[in-house]
């Protein structure tokens, strides 16, 4: 029998294909990519210019066992078996490994399959092709253009705005997009409304006593309107002028996409874009769910077959509709079925209970989809008077036949809950009485912020990114400290509540919450920063429609109707010339005014630790500098509360804690305490009024718990760090990788990290 080598692209899937094949296939994980472009170094970014933008590969340097032992497994196989995922990101690390391995195309086949099940693996073997150089061409124009955008840029970020920054073309864009939004929030004015609602009584003609809860059509400008309104009704007659009924059906939303799988685990399970996203390649690579990474809706026919099975066998005949939805996103790729379960009558899977909730979503998404239509009756009752042009309103709906909503509704971004008001039987022309009218001050609403499912629903109607770049985008973005999730507090605001009963009128008021935010992404004063000196030196680069059309080219170069050194170098004859005119010298920083005391300036800026006031410039001596307080910015700080942070720069005693003094201070790296000789860094959340004598020994004890060694090996020791885990010896420290298993380090493993250490290479600032 002949020996066959099947090389994927995760451990965990290879385990899983393992238990599908017979003894005669070896399943082997290449851990993602085998190579990459070099990493930037003094005279080179890894492409070659003048060989048609050609990059330069090298192999990943802790990927040299691991080649090794593919290589010895390629001399022992007849054939080999390339299977990595469908996508370009598969389809290029195909390309790799045959390069790599020097493998024959006779000897290579090249395999893909949308489920990890016995039926489509066997399938898969059946029909083997060669690589698709195509979507192979797509993936190296992509990396190439981002590789130099992000050589290019970056220096000149680190010039004109904060060092260490870095730029990307579709982050940059994303945002864009917060920050722009940030903006229409802050120039939206609000203006002051009254909404008017009502309680009417009667009686039908069944003699039956109703009620009816309504809203008047209109709102008003003014209390004084509302009032004279009020006044009004409370000498007039309403009546029921007109009653429609109208039966309407409502439709099941399409099987997942990655998006919109994105979006609807953000809303319903509250799960982080990238935590989706991992999950759902855990439930892919253990056999569970179809391949996680696409931008179709169709489903294939043994998949509705299944699926109609389902729903008769438990809900009957009339619950089912077969359907098959038609993609409508830019690009999307037919070929591939929506993301579903691999098997229709597994009702739960997963190995950890937020798989197995997000497995759940997908279940019934996906048996919703082929389930019949719910049928309605919609009724909307205008209540009316002769004294008045307006009518109060009052609509009900009653589910005839609930469908697919049995089993799955879609959630939106509003977030409003889904409810069904029934009205009761009412005739036309039916006289009320009113028990009460209220008038409730509001405010017209702002824009909403982004969260992330929101974004990813606007990236993706714009065509900017594509389904595997979202998570990666928005976790970059806020990574970066451009972007944060965080929460605004709001404002109380008092409100006014016109009651009118018994033709008697009561003015109350309330205070409620404006303005109060959470879990959304608002942009920092970096990103703030670098987005507008981005905007302005590349308006056509950084604009929404070019980013979109250079996905549109990329789908070109896979789809073969394009070449991809002619796409890089469009994009390149366009973007180096601008980079060539930026103006020398940092983006200038925020005046707020003259220090009364000194004279001096007083500016906000960006300095490389951060947003920051700074008294004085360095052609007067040297300038004294305070970081900002949370929730304070460089756009909207004032002289006033700039002064005042530089008062508390000065060393401050909030209380004795064990007999010492705790000393506050906000200094060059942001606000601190000192006790004793220790100095604390405060967190960035924490405002000094904060700091109480339990939060500072808390914060004491986990100093002296990070000094103490995780774990001692010999005369090695295991430490935790700014920047993550370390090996501590009597030559120096060692990062340890973030795959290291501690718990399993010998003394001779510890020895070979400190023989094999590599120092991290130290990136050059300026194209040679």
């Amino acid at each position: 029998m002949s020996q066959n080598l099947v090389i994927v692209e995760s451990p965990t899937k290879a385990k899983t294909i393992e238990k599908f094949l017979g003894k005669n296939y070896t399943v082997l994980s290449s851990q993602g990519h085998i190579r990459d472009i070099e990493g930037i170094g003094k005279n080179s970014i890894g492409i070659d210019f003048e060989d048609h933008y050609r990059p330069n590969y090298v192999i990943d340097a802790q990927k040299h066992q691991l080649l090794n032992t593919l290589r010895q497994e390629v001399k022992k196989a007849d054939t080999v078996w390339l299977a990595s995922d469908e996508d370009r990101e598969g389809e290029a690390i195909a390309w790799h490994l045959q390069e790599v391995l020097d493998l024959p195309k006779e000897q290579s086949h090249r395999i893909v399959f949308h489920e990890i099940t016995p039926t489509a693996i066997q399938e898969a073997l059946l029909h083997p092709r060669q690589i698709d150089y195509n979507l192979v061409n797509a993936q190296q124009a992509r990396r190439v253009i981002d590789r130099i955008v992000g050589f290019e840029l970056s220096p000149v970020l680190w010039r004109k705005v904060a060092t260490g920054l870095s730029a990307g073309r579709v982050q940059s864009v994303a945002v864009r997009l917060i920050v722009e939004r940030e903006r229409e929030i802050e120039e939206f004015k609000e203006q002051p409304q009254y909404r008017v609602t009502a309680e009417f009584i009667g009686k039908n003609k069944v003699n039956q006593d109703v009620v009816i809860q309504t809203e008047l059509n209109h709102r008003f400008a003014t209390q004084q309107q509302a009032k004279e309104f009020l006044d009004t009704c409370s000498q007039t007659q309403f009546s029921i002028s007109q009653i429609q009924t109208k039966p309407a059906k409502r439709q099941p939303a399409p099987p997942f996409t990655t998006s919109s799988l994105q979006q609807e685990a953000a809303r319903k399970l509250k799960f982080p874009v990238s935590k989706t996203m991992r999950l759902a390649q855990s439930l892919y690579e253990a056999g569970f769910i179809t391949y996680m990474r696409t931008d179709s809706v169709n489903l294939s026919s043994l998949a509705i077959g299944t699926c109609k099975k389902e729903i008769i066998d438990e809900y009957g005949e009339k619950y089912s509709r077969t359907r098959q939805y038609k993609t409508v996103s830019k690009g999307a790729q037919e070929a591939h079925e929506a993301i579903r379960p691999t098997y229709m009558n597994q009702r739960q899977a997963g190995h950890s209970t937020d798989e197995k909730r997000l497995y759940e979503l997908i279940w019934k998404r996906t048996l919703a989809s082929q389930m019949a239509d719910a049928e309605t009756e919609t009724t909307r009752v205008e209540i009316t008077s002769p004294d008045t042009d307006y009518a109060f309103v009052a609509i009900g709906e009653v589910i005839l036949f609930d469908g697919f909503m049995r089993v799955y509704i879609q959630s939106t971004d509003d977030e409003n809950a889904e409810s069904t008001t029934v009205l009761p039987h009412l005739d036309k022309g039916m006289k009320l009485d009113c028990n009460e009218y209220i008038a409730t001050e509001q405010y017209t609403k702002a824009p909403l912020r982004y969260t992330e499912a929101a974004l990813v629903k606007r990236m993706e109607e714009l065509g900017i990114g594509r389904p595997s770049t979202y998570a990666t985008i928005i976790d970059t973005i806020q990574s970066r400290k451009y972007a944060i999730k965080g929460s605004i507090p709001g404002e109380k605001r008092t409100i006014s509540i016109l009651q009118m009963r018994n033709g008697k009128l009561a003015i109350k008021q309330r205070s409620e919450l404006y303005g109060h935010d959470t879990q959304k992404l608002i942009p920092t004063d970096l990103g703030r920063l670098t987005n507008d000196f981005l905007v302005k030196q590349f308006p056509d680069i950084l604009s929404f429609d070019f980013t979109a059309n250079e996905e549109a080219s990329f789908d070109k170069v896979a789809a073969g109707k394009a070449d991809w050194v002619k796409t890089v170098d469009t994009f390149y004859q366009k973007f180096h010339p601008a980079i060539q005119h930026i103006p020398s010298g940092k983006m200038a920083s925020r005046t707020l005014g003259t220090d009364p005391v000194s004279g001096a300036p007083v500016l906000a800026k960006i300095s490389k630790v951060g947003p920051c006031v700074q008294l004085g410039i360095a052609d007067n001596g040297k300038p004294r500098f305070a970081s900002l307080q949370p929730g304070q910015s460089i756009y909207t700080i004032t002289l006033e509360q700039a002064l005042e942070l530089f008062k508390e720069t000065k060393n401050k005693v909030l209380f004795l804690l064990g007999g010492k003094e705790v000393i506050y201070g906000n200094g060059k790296y942001g606000p601190y305490i000192k006790y004793g000789d220790q100095y604390l860094s405060i967190p960035k959340t924490t405002t000094v009024s904060d700091l109480t004598p339990t939060m500072v020994q808390a914060m004491l004890s986990e100093k002296a718990d990070q000094a103490l060694p995780i774990r001692q090996i010999g005369d090695f020791q295991i430490m935790r760090g700014r920047y993550g885990l370390y090996l501590k010896t009597h030559q120096g420290n060692y990062k340890l990788s973030k795959n290291c298993k501690i718990d399993e380090l010998s003394i001779e493993a510890c020895q070979a990290i400190i023989d094999n250490y590599k120092a991290p290479k130290k990136y050059a600032r300026k194209h040679s």
